[in-house]
């Protein structure tokens, strides 16, 4: 990476977008921190940026040649609003993508497999973030942190499911090196811990941790559904409520070395993350 190249992070506020800047900053390289208030964030500079309002890319794209892409929360059809956006962003000089994805949506399936089918075809330099379920779903905003706190009890429907949980800085140390390393990754990557764990075993790893119980409830894929339907909408809910049965069927028991080739170091556990982050809150 030139010492003049800038990176456009989209959603640089958010949970892997916050640690990407800051990752970023940190090596020595120019960020503009996108989010839709401008936010300062330390280091970079703030642009106003809205998915929904294509006035605000123009601005957003304006001496960047490399972004990092969340998509829009909760869209069940994000390529609508981020192709055009990528079709303009290589037309006015971006050279390199890297997009979150999801490890549970391959190449060309729902919603953001759709962005990841394009992404090669837009750019020469890519890459896609497949990350497993978030570390940080038991320790921030995360409706699971929030029941943990409150109520001591973490919902699923994923029974003895396992899940190769993974921590958003590793995720955020992944996305740092596959914009700035050359060549670039230009492959799709699934991000995990170092090991699957059942929300059984997360359970058990917060309690030992904070010395607060906390206990695993499984329910039916019908009550999760029900349950998110007063909180997203209905095919979002259901959706949401489907991940969880794949990981009952075994979808997401699995671990892989990706963390490790990229940054040089084996990810973080939950343990490691749970002292760092719900122990000195608790």
């Amino acid at each position: 990476m030139t010492p003049t190249a800038t990176t456009l992070v989209v959603g640089a506020t958010g949970t892997t977008g916050s640690r990407t800047a800051a990752q970023l900053i940190a090596a020595g390289h120019r960020v503009k921190a996108a989010s839709r208030h401008a936010t300062p964030v330390s280091g970079t500079e703030p642009v106003r940026f809205d998915w929904y309002d294509p006035a605000s890319h123009t601005a957003a794209l304006d001496g960047v040649d490399r972004v990092y892409l969340i998509p829009p929360l909760g869209d069940l059809d994000p390529a609508s609003v981020m192709l055009p956006f990528l079709r303009q962003a290589r037309a006015t000089g971006v050279h390199r993508a890297v997009l979150l994805g999801s490890s549970a949506i391959p190449e060309g399936g729902p919603a953001v497999g759709a962005v990841h089918q394009a992404l090669p075809r837009l750019f020469n330099e890519w890459a896609v973030l497949r990350p497993s379920w978030f570390m940080q779903n038991f320790t921030g905003t995360h409706a699971h942190a929030v029941s943990i706190r409150e109520h001591g009890s973490i919902l699923t429907a994923a029974g003895s499911g396992r899940v190769g949980f993974v921590d958003a800085d590793d995720i955020a140390a992944v996305a740092t090196r596959a914009l700035t390393d050359d060549p670039a990754p230009n492959t799709d990557l699934v991000l995990t811990g170092p090991e699957a764990l059942s929300y059984d075993d997360i359970a058990a790893i917060i309690t030992d941790v904070t010395g607060h119980p906390v206990t695993h409830h499984d329910l039916t894929y019908e009550q999760l559904r029900d349950r998110l339907t007063a909180q997203v909408p209905p095919e979002f809910a259901a959706m949401l409520a489907d991940l969880d049965r794949a990981i009952a069927e075994g979808a997401e028991d699995r671990t892989t070395d990706a963390v490790q080739r990229l940054t040089g170091r084996p990810p973080h556990s939950f343990r490691e993350v749970a002292e760092r982050e719900i122990a000195r809150s608790s």
